[in-house]
């Protein structure tokens, strides 16, 4: 009787030999996806830890540029109130009939603007001269905002590169998993020869197969490193 069964068992198409190579087949493809798996995900974790640096170094100008833009605006705002202050004596000079002193404040006034207001005062000026009814170049519409234009550009680049980094991060994650799944094939066809019976050997295999394809499927999903090319490595 077991003879029998072990004939039929041999005429089937899980044979012992067929079962012994494809175990073989699949152990080596298995252990070639696994070390792709494994070196894209330190491509990955090499991609995190750079933009996680670059964005905290974005960061850190953009708050230098923020703090140097503070400063410019409230050098300008000192400059414009110390301006308003000539303007004032300049006035009371022409109201008293002191052209002269009239005109020596005009030069002083002419000096000081020039050697200390920035250029984005000097727009305010000239957007007042051209909007009658101004009483401040600060009215200008979006002249606040000028002053941290390049912090925010600055501020605006970390964040994405920390977006990008966290990408990344997720990306390589999803290859360890996809790793830890070919770990397991590996682990199930290595015991499928500790079965005895073909059934059993052959439902293992099946599992591990099924296994590796559909981590295969999902690993195909997972985007590459950025700027990934064969190319860079030789």
């Amino acid at each position: 009787m077991a003879e029998e069964n072990a004939k039929k068992e041999e005429k089937g198409f899980f044979t012992e030999a067929r079962i012994e190579v494809f175990c073989a087949i699949f152990l080596g493809i298995t252990a070639i996806l696994t070390a792709w798996a494994s070196w894209i995900g330190s491509l990955h974790g090499g991609n995190q830890a750079t933009n996680y640096t670059k964005s905290n170094n974005l960061a850190s100008e953009g708050n230098s540029e923020y703090n140097s833009g503070l400063q410019l605006y409230l050098s300008d705002l000192m400059a414009y109130n110390t301006m308003m202050e000539y303007a004032f004596d300049r006035e009371i000079a022409e109201s008293n009939g002191n052209a002269e002193e009239a005109a020596l404040i005009d030069a002083k006034l002419d000096n000081y603007t020039e050697e200390n207001c920035s250029e984005i005062l000097m727009d305010g000026f000239d957007w007042m001269n051209q909007n009658e009814g101004s009483v401040s170049p600060f009215d200008m519409p979006g002249i606040i905002d000028r002053y941290y234009e390049t912090a925010e550009e600055l501020l605006e680049e970390s964040r994405t590169v920390l977006e990008e980094g966290m990408k990344d991060n997720a990306n390589g994650d999803a290859y360890n998993l996809v790793n830890v799944i070919y770990s397991l094939v590996l682990f199930l066809l290595g015991i499928v020869g500790i079965f005895r019976k073909l059934p059993n050997r052959a439902v293992v295999l099946i599992i591990a197969v099924v296994a590796m394809i559909l981590a295969t499927i999902y690993m195909c999903t997972i985007p590459l490193p950025t700027g990934f090319s064969f190319a860079n490595f030789f």
